[in-house]
């Protein structure tokens, strides 16, 4: 899978949004006091919410929201598409970000999605402007025989597969832990939160670190 094949099956920018702001609740009750994956912001400027992934081992992606539309920029640190790998001076891999519409150039600049240098840290990119009809991505020449050359399987991965289903596998795997899917299914329909629900989620969780996390995620509670 590469970046051309996200774009033909991501769902469009309302549902990506509930569906992103749905993988930062559940994780948030699931690990409330520590380092998630998946995260979302509201307030991340006066006019943009974003919705994270990051790894911790230096994967990462981003999407942000606006009156525009949706930019999506992905990093996989062993990608062969990698700014830091085909050159002496890290430059996005050609075609990546070079067709980024003008509505959304100033964030392939973003200084939270560069380097200290101000080099673009993305190997795959997409972007959708409000009112188009799908998902669009540059013209990339990949390199041949790799089977996911720009991260695109894994890094978008719970954005492709849009279910609970998909959520509690990847969790149950990353926390080892059981993870009920009552409970999941019910974040992902977006019905609010109370305590009992968070405990029937994570009995360990504090109601009040979770209502926290979830005004900044804009996620209903009762």
């Amino acid at each position: 899978m590469t970046v051309h094949d996200v774009a033909r099956v991501l769902p469009d920018i309302a549902v990506l949004r509930n569906l992103c702001r749905s993988m930062a609740m559940v994780e948030a009750v699931l690990n409330p006091d520590g380092e998630r994956c998946y995260s979302f912001n509201t307030d991340w400027s006066e006019t943009e919410e974003l919705a994270s992934m990051s790894n911790g081992s230096g994967d990462e992606f981003d999407v942000v929201f606006s009156s525009a539309g949706a930019y999506i920029r992905g990093f996989d640190h062993e990608s062969p598409l990698s700014p830091y790998g085909y050159d002496d001076v890290p430059v996005p891999w050609p075609g990546v970000v070079d067709s980024v519409p003008d509505v959304f150039r100033n964030l392939v600049d973003e200084p939270a999605f560069c380097d200290e240098d101000g080099t673009p840290v993305v190997t795959a990119c997409l972007w959708r402007r409000t009112g188009d009809e799908r998902w669009q991505a540059g013209d990339v020449d990949f390199p041949e025989g790799h089977p996911d050359p720009d991260g695109s399987t894994w890094l978008f991965e719970l954005l492709v597969a849009p279910t609970p289903e998909a959520f509690q596998a990847f969790a149950e795997d990353y926390y080892e832990t059981p993870v009920a899917i009552e409970a999941v299914r019910r974040i992902y329909d977006l019905r609010p939160l109370g305590p009992a629900e968070v405990a029937g989620l994570n009995p360990r969780a504090s109601w009040g670190d979770v209502v926290e996390v979830a005004e900044s995620i804009g996620y209903p509670l009762v």
